[in-house]
């Protein structure tokens, strides 16, 4: 079974295509200046995140881990969650795990993306420690804005939907069809291999 990177649901959700050139095609790796300062944005703000109160997240304690490496033989998934929380300041007065992650965008009615991507780390996270992950953070960087992501059954359901067509389209090395947003390509790193578009 092919091991996927969380951040390739964050892929398969913008463009299926991305997938099949990311697994099928695993020497092409394009770069863009918008991935590039995503990436340091995120470094950048674990930083600061060293210096912040958990208030943004609506939490009075809990403690922090940042840069969490996780990985699932059973769910063929593996990444680096930007951070962490376990607390027990809920209405449940239990322990449980909260994954955050930083994203270097200002769109964050249209998340779908950000939130399988955000879910997946959950599922990783209680499947290796004893709290559950009921949800998780997105910190939206430019806005200094924090939205908490209910990890819901429709949610898991998508993701599962989602695993299952990206594992598809690697074991058949059938290109989908792309995106029918098209204003996406623009920027995406892989439009020159795109003819049909």
């Amino acid at each position: 079974m092919t091991t996927f990177l969380v951040t390739d649901l964050k892929q398969f959700a913008y463009c299926p295509r991305i997938i099949y050139y990311y697994h099928c095609w695993p020497h092409i790796r394009p770069t863009t200046v918008k991935m590039e300062a995503g990436l340091e944005a995120q470094h950048d703000e674990t930083y600061r995140e060293l210096r912040r109160s958990l208030k943004p997240y609506k939490l009075k304690r809990g403690e922090r881990r940042l840069d969490v490496y996780l990985e699932s033989e059973a769910l063929g998934l593996r990444g680096r969650v930007d951070m962490v929380i376990k607390t027990d300041d809920n209405t449940l007065n239990q322990w449980e795990l909260i994954p955050v992650d930083y994203k270097l965008s200002r769109q964050t009615k249209e998340s779908k993306h950000f939130k399988l991507q955000l879910l997946a780390y959950g599922l990783l996270l209680a499947e290796q420690e004893p709290a559950p992950a009921r949800r998780g953070f997105l910190y939206f960087i430019p806005l200094k804005r924090v939205v908490e992501v209910p990890f819901t059954p429709r949610l898991k359901a998508e993701l599962n939907q989602a695993l299952a067509a990206m594992r598809e389209i690697v074991a058949g090395e059938r290109m989908p069809p792309p995106t029918p947003q098209r204003g996406k390509c623009v920027a995406c790193e892989f439009r020159r291999f795109c003819n049909d578009v």
